[in-house]
């Protein structure tokens, strides 16, 4: 019987409080339903970074795509970085792929700005023409400028959160940013 209470007391392992490390072994132990946890946790960060990087008219469908990779590479998942490490890298590689299948099928890297306004409830046409600007620009900087001010951003992540990701010490990520900052307002002002 004190068994039984024990149980009764024990929080579900698959429930919203869970840690990332144990949903995925519950899902590596057949709970696939452990997933539906990490989707709704990680979703929010994942969408926000790819609408920085991604037409408007392709986050959803690259935000998918991104979730069905991770649903199914994620037995394989090691756990030798942290569950939304991992899931970022699969985000950059995610879109990376997307602009490489864009640009062999010899599309525009972005719609026109009149097709994207037509498409696009609620956004005024010049705050849709800065988007787009700001899309180009990203695309333009350096891998480690894009990133850090993605993960600022896009994810919310603070300086020291940031320089613990990047394996940086807080002066140099601060250096990084304001780099990044600094190049990206230069690429805006042409």
């Amino acid at each position: 019987m004190a068994t039984t209470k024990y149980m009764e007391n024990t929080p579900n392992p698959l429930s919203p409080q869970a840690t990332d490390e144990v949903l995925i072994a519950h899902f590596k132990a057949g709970r696939t339903e452990a997933f539906d946890f990490l989707y709704q946790r990680h979703l929010p960060n994942v969408y926000k970074r790819v609408r920085y990087v991604v037409p408007e008219n392709d986050v959803e469908d690259v935000t998918q795509e991104i979730f069905i990779a991770a649903i199914k590479s994620l037995a394989s998942f090691r756990g030798d970085a942290q569950f939304s490490t991992w899931l970022r890298t699969l985000t950059n590689h995610k879109v990376a792929e997307f602009y490489r299948k864009r640009t062999r099928k010899q599309e525009p890297m972005l719609a026109p700005l009149s097709d994207a306004n037509a498409t696009i409830t609620g956004n005024t046409s010049k705050s849709m023409e800065e988007r787009v600007y700001l899309q180009r620009a990203l695309q333009d900087l350096p891998e480690n400028y894009r990133e850090v001010l993605l993960l600022r951003f896009a994810e919310d992540l603070q300086f020291n959160e940031i320089a613990h990701l990047t394996n940086q010490n807080l002066e140099a990520t601060k250096s990084l940013f304001r780099r990044a900052v600094a190049a990206l307002r230069a690429h805006l002002d042409k």
